[in-house]
């Protein structure tokens, strides 16, 4: 770990929402950055500095789990945090806690520029490029083992 980081599940407010909009959406309202399943989503912050008055949040991004099934969302490191390891780190996370799920298959939609970030996680393109507004994406995925075993 490049920095001194904390990862840490965190509730669906403003703070996340802001992320969101700073770096993914800057032209969006906040309040537009809630999407659908948002209520049942497991969201994760990734923190700077352990002493609760350096906690900055940098970094989030929330998983929507149906069925076997993980769903990447609303991934965001702030642009002054990119590059360093956060974004990585974070992923690494999210990919061991959705191990001890009863998960067996990840995906998300990739922006184009950042598939082979994803690709280094063991991730793959799935189908043709596609659009969301002007931004072209893939959607990757791969499967999980995981270490869930229901009781």
């Amino acid at each position: 770990m490049p920095l001194d980081i904390e990862i840490r599940e965190i509730p669906l407010d403003d703070r996340l929402l802001g992320i969101r909009q700073t770096v993914l959406w800057p032209d969006k309202a906040l309040s537009s950055l809630r999407v659908a399943g948002d209520e049942n989503a497991l969201h994760f912050g990734c923190f700077l500095g352990r002493k609760l008055s350096e906690n900055k949040l940098v970094g989030v991004a929330s998983i929507y789990i149906t069925q076997h099934t993980a769903r990447l969302r609303k991934f965001a490191t702030l642009a002054d945090y990119q590059h360093q390891g956060i974004g990585s780190t974070l992923l690494s996370y999210i990919v061991d806690v959705i191990g001890t799920k009863d998960v067996s298959y990840f995906w998300c939609d990739a922006r184009a520029s950042a598939t082979l970030f994803y690709e280094k996680f063991g991730m793959q393109k799935e189908g043709d490029i596609f659009y969301k507004s002007t931004i072209p994406y893939y959607r990757m995925s791969k499967e999980i083992s995981n270490t869930y075993s229901a009781s």
